[in-house]
């Protein structure tokens, strides 16, 4: 074989694998001026959704992209991916992650070869670190191999407060907050079209999941009102919901559950009885309800327990 014929073979042979690596651009909606978000399904990660359950998309300034969130696989991600590139040619710089799970940060190992900064929470790291087996064990089990090549990749920026990314012409505040979703929780603010991407910071109509602290969440809340954006992307839930309504209707199911806890464990109820009787006319308010409410009792229970 000549030299130029095996050039030939190999940039067959790699046109091949990056046809097979390709998948169609995950379908999105531009719900404010550069910024780019996909409705997700409100479901639990099955092989019939492929793991397609946070709102994820991008942001794209003059000089670059930022991506915010990547889904819940490496197949969603490259599908994310191939969204950006019918947007724009203008390279990926940032790939943000607002939080630990999942759903939200499968999907990073796409955006690789495009030598981005992941951007995270400085206590991002070791919050995946500390979960990466579970998410891994628990991904490949209800995905099979709609996960192959889905992978951790940890943050190479960090965020501790707030900072400040300019994509050129286009400012992206970055936030972390108090430990409430999680104890890595981080908002994106697009200064320029007024877009707030909360990540599981807000859910709408679907329940809010509690994996850190009620109590910090309603703090928050508090805090994140006084925001007052122009659009907003949820974490899970239609997009650019009515705002302040959406985020009044996630406080007023967090604060009866820590008042309805907090009552429970005045009158001496076990973490069972709490569970059993707490919240039951909520269920038909929130969608995955019998998925999480419990669970939610329970975290609650588990904080508010000790509390003076």
């Amino acid at each position: 074989m000549t030299a130029a014929s095996a050039w030939r073979a190999l940039a067959l042979f790699a046109l091949v694998v990056g046809q097979a690596q390709s998948e169609p651009p995950l379908p999105m909606q531009q719900i404010a001026p550069g910024n780019y978000a996909h409705r997700a399904h409100d479901d639990v990660a099955t092989r019939a959704n492929k793991g397609d359950i946070a709102n994820v998309g991008f942001i794209v300034g003059k000089r670059c992209v930022a991506v915010i969130d990547t889904g819940g696989t490496l197949a969603e991600g490259r599908a994310l991916r191939e969204a950006v590139r019918q947007v724009t040619p203008l390279p990926v710089c940032y790939v943000i992650n607002t939080h630990m799970h999942p759903d939200h940060i499968f999907g990073n190992a796409a955006f690789l070869s495009d030598h981005p900064q992941f951007v995270g929470s400085a206590k991002l790291a070791q919050a995946e670190a500390a979960r990466a087996d579970n998410y891994l064990r628990a991904l490949n089990r209800e995905l099979g191999d709609i996960a192959k090549g889905s992978e951790i990749i940890p943050p190479t920026k960090t965020v501790d407060g707030s900072e400040t990314l300019d994509l050129g012409d286009r400012r992206l505040k970055l936030q972390t907050w108090k430990t409430a979703h999680t104890n890595n929780d981080m908002t994106v603010y697009d200064e320029k079209s007024g877009t707030l991407w909360t990540g599981d910071l807000l859910f709408v109509r679907c329940i809010p999941v509690v994996d850190g602290s009620v109590v910090g969440w309603l703090d928050d809340i508090a805090r994140i009102k006084q925001m007052n954006p122009r659009h907003v992307v949820p974490g899970h839930g239609p997009l650019d919901p009515p705002w302040p309504q959406s985020l009044q209707a996630e406080e007023h199911y967090l604060a009866q559950l820590a008042h309805d806890v907090r009552e429970a464990i005045r009158r001496g109820e076990t973490i069972q009885q709490a569970v059993d009787t707490i919240g039951l006319d909520q269920r038909d308010k929130w969608l995955l309800y019998e998925i999480y409410h419990r669970r939610n009792v329970t975290a609650a229970y588990a904080e508010l327990e000790w509390e003076q």
